[in-house]
């Protein structure tokens, strides 16, 4: 797996040394386990979980900007886990409402030994932090428009947002609320994955 993994990065221009791509290998191992019994991801394959949850993740990477970031709806820990592995200088919140995947990203912050990563169980409507974010980043939402309206009370004043999204969608943008905009679109190139990966980058107008 190390080896697939190697030759994915390889495809691309991120450096990931030798302990981060044994914290990405390892995720995708526990992430495997924990699937058969709890059923965290629909993909089962662990070498399709390197393309489809490491790689599609970690091509964020080069887009961060700011060190306080938020992961909305992270599911069992993605984009914000392999990212955090990557960016061991940032601190991530990690986002869900859901007991059985925050349970697991306990577990895999223990085993993978990251201390920049906060699980918090939450509805995102709900949750009130304490400062705002530099980042709010999800893939967990259906529009744009659904995203920014849910996490509007977390990114700081000069935050911004950033959509994982497949296909960039015009109509979704015509249909955001007057006080956001989209500033940036981002194609990814995720190596062997199937299908278009854009990141849409969004900010509140001045």
């Amino acid at each position: 797996m190390k080896e697939r993994l190697t030759q994915l990065i390889a495809q691309t221009d991120l450096v990931v040394t030798e302990q981060q791509l044994n914290q990405l290998v390892g995720f995708v191992a526990m992430l495997d386990k924990w699937n058969k019994a709890y059923n965290l991801t629909s993909v089962r394959d662990p070498h399709e979980m390197l393309v489809k949850h490491i790689m599609d993740s970690i091509v964020v990477s080069p887009y961060l900007k700011g060190n306080h970031l938020i992961d909305v709806g992270t599911g069992p820990g993605l984009p914000g886990i392999p990212l955090a592995i990557m960016n061991p200088d940032k601190t991530f919140v990690l986002l869900d409402s859901l007991g059985k995947r925050i349970r697991f990203i306990r577990q895999a912050l223990h085993e993978l030994g990251l201390t920049n990563v906060t699980p918090v169980q939450s509805r995102v409507e709900e949750f009130q932090p304490e400062q705002g974010f530099d980042v709010v980043l999800s893939r967990a939402f259906a529009s744009l428009t659904d995203m920014v309206s849910w996490c509007r009370h977390l990114p700081s004043q000069d935050g911004h947002f950033l959509a994982l999204k497949g296909q960039y969608n015009e109509q979704e943008v015509t249909e955001l609320p007057s006080w956001c905009s989209v500033t940036e679109v981002k194609s990814l190139q995720v190596p062997e994955l199937e299908g278009e990966r854009h990141l849409v980058i969004l900010a509140a107008k001045e």
